[in-house]
């Protein structure tokens, strides 16, 4: 579900939505319906603007990567080798990441948002030819953009002569076969080439050699719309709203246990107080909240005494989180620690491609020992067994930082996590070999979960 409506806060006063305003009610699906509301004024406003001038403008707005990374766009615009041709850019639209939905409306109900904030990104890094690699399951979303794509080249917007420039710039939409593996940026790339979407080793970055070992960018969708916007209002507009170093509206995608979950653009100034309790209307049933996963599955756990943290980059790191790729997931007093664990775990050893041993073999292992610990057949040692595996950092741990890329680390990283937060529940789980968490839906077998009084199934990576 899509939220379009605010509450009326002291700290919107002044914030202007424009990624999803009035969504429902206001598609721009069409290229007519695009243009009736300014559309592709910011191509013409690129088209008109040097190169390097449009990075300085975008370096001076402070973007930061919108896909989990939180990395300068400019900056890494940047690294592109001087006089290095062809180069690509990439738009990394395989969003897989549990609890993350932002990228979908944007494809599926402004898809030439998108499209524009290419061309512009096109012409800063001086590329010729773009990649749409969009997830597998999101059929929708790839047939609204090919149709938005074919429209564009229709009017003159995209092809050999954009808007009559003699610029080129050509789009081609890619999907995924639905690996999770491939949000990461050098398995996205390999798999774009026809082969197993496998992770690579770092250096050389891909803005070095990239797709077809020639210079790429890669940014997220929501990057690449705020280019656009960026270029329309300009950089004093997009730092209007900043906390420290997190400037601009972000997209959030809050589910779990709130009245009203959905998608919301919000600036990054509130805290997370301000938007369970004011934007998702509070918890659902009046339930008090037990634990915050602020930005996809992958990212550390927050507790209560954390609400008053900035929903920013800067703000969760205080707090040791993460924005990660702003898929919040809250959960009431009524959730298992252990078994919302054993959901992530199996999700994460599902989702390992196998190549790297840490990975690989590390995942498994976790999965195994929190699913016997939820089944009530835990052993004394499983939590230090645990730790062992899981430990953050690349000297206390035998996963973080020894994978070849960072699945191995959001592997990982929730088990730390969980066991910080709540050591006590999996210590009780091990001590009575059950759990007092009566209305669970789902109990464990082996490395499955099974259903004994609904008919509805868990997905793994399911939004």
């Amino acid at each position: 579900m899509t939220v379009s409506t605010l509450p009326d806060l002291p700290a919107l006063a002044e914030f202007e939505r424009v990624f999803l305003p009035n969504i429902e009610e206001d598609k721009t699906e069409t290229l007519e319906e695009y243009l009736k509301v300014g559309g592709y004024e910011a191509v013409k406003i690129a088209l008109a603007k040097k190169p390097e001038e449009i990075t300085e403008i975008i370096k001076d707005s402070g973007l930061r990567g919108r896909g989990g990374a939180g990395f300068p766009t400019g900056m890494k615009w940047s690294f592109l080798p001087k006089g290095a041709h062809p180069r690509y850019l990439t738009i990394n639209a395989d969003e897989s990441e549990p609890g993350t939905c932002k990228d979908r409306p944007l494809m599926e109900q402004r898809p030439h948002t998108l499209i524009e904030g290419i061309i512009c990104s096109c012409i800063a890094i001086e590329s010729e030819k773009a990649f749409i690699y969009i997830r597998g399951e999101y059929y929708k979303s790839a047939k609204v953009m090919q149709d938005a794509v074919d429209e564009a080249y229709a009017a003159g917007i995209l092809g050999d002569n954009v808007m009559g420039s003699g610029k080129r710039v050509d789009v081609v939409v890619h999907r995924g076969a639905g690996a999770y593996i491939c949000g990461e940026e050098t398995a996205l790339l390999t798999s774009l080439e026809g082969y197993r979407g496998y992770p690579k080793l770092k250096p050389p970055f891909p803005a070095i050699k990239g797709l077809y070992d020639k210079p790429t960018i890669i940014n997220n969708v929501e990057t690449i719309v705020s280019v656009g916007w960026i270029l329309k209002k300009g950089a004093d507009w997009f730092k209007k709203f900043t906390h420290e170093r997190s400037t601009g509206q972000r997209l959030l995608c809050v589910s779990g246990h709130v009245k009203k979950p959905g998608v919301y653009e919000l600036p990054m100034t509130l805290t997370l107080r301000e938007i369970i309790y004011d934007v998702c209307g509070g918890m659902r049933n009046d339930h008090d909240l037990k634990f915050i996963i602020p930005g996809g599955s992958s990212v550390p756990w927050v507790l209560p005494e954390h609400l008053d943290a900035t929903w920013s980059m800067e703000g969760l790191a205080a707090v040791g989180s993460s924005l990660g790729s702003a898929g919040m997931m809250v959960m009431d007093h009524t959730v298992c620690p252990v078994w919302a664990l054993a959901n992530l775990s199996a999700f994460y050893r599902h989702e390992s491609c196998g190549q790297c041993t840490p990975c690989r073999e590390g995942s498994a292992w976790l999965q195994k020992i929190v699913m016997r610990i939820e089944r009530g057949e835990g052993e004394e040692g499983d939590l230090e067994t645990l730790r062992a595996i899981a430990g953050t950092g690349p000297n206390t741990g035998m996963i973080c930082g020894k994978s070849i890329c960072a699945l191995g680390d959001a592997a990982a990283w929730p088990v730390s996590s969980a066991l910080n937060c709540f050591w006590d529940d999996f210590e009780e789980h091990i001590k009575t070999k059950g759990c007092k968490y009566k209305n669970k839906r789902y109990w464990m077998q082996d490395d499955r979960f099974v259903n004994e009084t609904y008919e509805h199934k868990p997905s793994w990576g399911h939004h």
